[in-house]
């Protein structure tokens, strides 16, 4: 795990000297949480994930409707290995600014690691009735994340491969023809630092059974053909993007040739025009859908009225009608973590992003491959250490 730098930190001693001073309602941060805060609060939300992109309008709908419960929302961004430093250092300080993180499994688990949740489940699950309603696929994802992380958004991801027929006319099909159309066109195979890219740790999760590893689930034991798969393909690759959007932008203008990707991070950045709409994917032989979900936690040292204006943000965001929000325009494609959520009740942009950039082939791609969780939190933790120590984290693009 990325460890706090001297940067990341002077940025959080600037984003705390920003928090809200009259952020309302009560400061203690222990013991049961009410049903409502005593007064209206300000919820300062931190997005590691891209999650704002799914569920912006969410909150921003139940502050528009419940103003006596929340009386502003901020919002700022950063990325997931800074997550652990910005909190920690809050927490360190006594003074905790970050009310509402959204994030990845990368950093739901290394908070995890790191012990900075504050744990809002079995205790206030009767709070969240949408959680019963939760599709198969995410209800094994909140499974994952134990007592700490709510389920917000989901989708089963990847790995796929993404190119333009025009460049690559004969995509891989396996992992070892991928291995081979790397060396043989060294830097065209490329994907971003996995702790701080979907398609990039889901290309690391998937690599296992595409490759019948010994154990899927253990990347210290059970990983002995992904590792020295990882090795030989790094031995084409000159810089590693630090974050999946570069791979994209790199696609676009030729730069790399195939990308690993995954269903959202195809039909979103061809939506925006970031790359030609007639950019292909494909998966590779013996795949296995590793899926994914964005997460909603909460930092230690939280005051209990915060606590209980997000429990009831969350209510709110898993209700049927604010999910369909999630189809966005396919970035986290399908997005909705509840079952009964079609498209025809999501947003009119989102309908016609989805029939204009949509695959047909992705419902029979989802309905006929096996799904599988992401690696627990310390598994996850030790594999993105390993990588960085051992694969590509001396050629990370800065």
């Amino acid at each position: 795990m990325k460890r706090p730098t001297p940067i990341v930190l002077a940025a959080l001693c600037a984003l705390a000297a920003c928090g809200a001073p009259d952020s309302g309602g009560s400061t203690d941060t222990g013991g049961d949480v009410p049903e409502k805060p005593g007064s209206a609060v300000t919820l300062n939300v931190l997005d590691v994930a891209g999650n704002l992109q799914l569920t912006q309008g969410m909150i921003d709908d139940f502050a528009a409707k419940n103003s006596g419960i929340v009386s502003k929302v901020t919002y700022t961004k950063a990325t997931a290995p800074e997550l652990v430093g910005k909190v920690k250092a809050q927490q360190d300080a006594g003074r905790v600014d970050i009310d509402l993180v959204l994030t990845g499994v990368d950093g739901l688990a290394a908070g995890i690691d790191q012990q900075l949740w504050t744990p809002l489940l079995p205790k206030y699950a009767d709070r969240l009735p949408g959680m019963q309603e939760y599709l198969p696929g995410a209800a094994a994802m909140q499974k994952l994340a134990g007592d700490f992380g709510v389920t917000v958004t989901y989708y089963p991801s990847g790995p796929l491969i993404e190119y333009l027929p025009s460049k690559v006319p004969n995509p891989p099909k396996s992992a070892p023809e991928l291995l081979e159309y790397a060396k043989a066109n060294p830097g065209a195979v490329q994907y971003a630092r996995p702790s701080n890219s979907g398609p990039g740790r889901t290309f690391l999760m998937g690599l296992p059974y595409l490759l019948g590893d010994s154990n899927p689930k253990d990347p210290t034991n059970g990983w002995e053909k992904t590792w020295a798969f990882l090795k030989e393909l790094d031995r084409t690759i000159t810089l590693y993007p630090s974050g999946t959007g570069e791979t994209m932008k790199n696609l676009a203008n030729g730069s790399a040739k195939v990308i690993l990707s995954t269903t959202g991070w195809d039909i979103n950045p061809r939506v925006l025009g970031q790359v030609p709409k007639e950019a292909k994917v494909g998966t590779l032989q013996g795949f296995h859908w590793v899926t994914d979900a964005h997460y909603a936690v909460v930092p230690k040292g939280v005051s209990t009225d915060k606590q209980a204006a997000v429990l009831q943000l969350l209510r709110f965001m898993l209700t049927k009608e604010q999910q369909a929000k999630a189809y966005d325009k396919g970035y986290f494609y399908p997005g909705p973590a509840v079952k009964d959520v079609p498209l025809s009740l999501a947003p009119a942009d989102s309908r016609k992003a989805i029939e204009d950039f949509g695959r047909p082939e992705y419902e029979a791609l989802i309905a006929g491959n096996p799904l599988e969780v992401p690696l627990g939190a310390k598994e996850l933790v030790a594999a993105f250490d390993r990588w960085d120590r051992e694969i590509g984290g001396a050629k990370v693009n800065k």
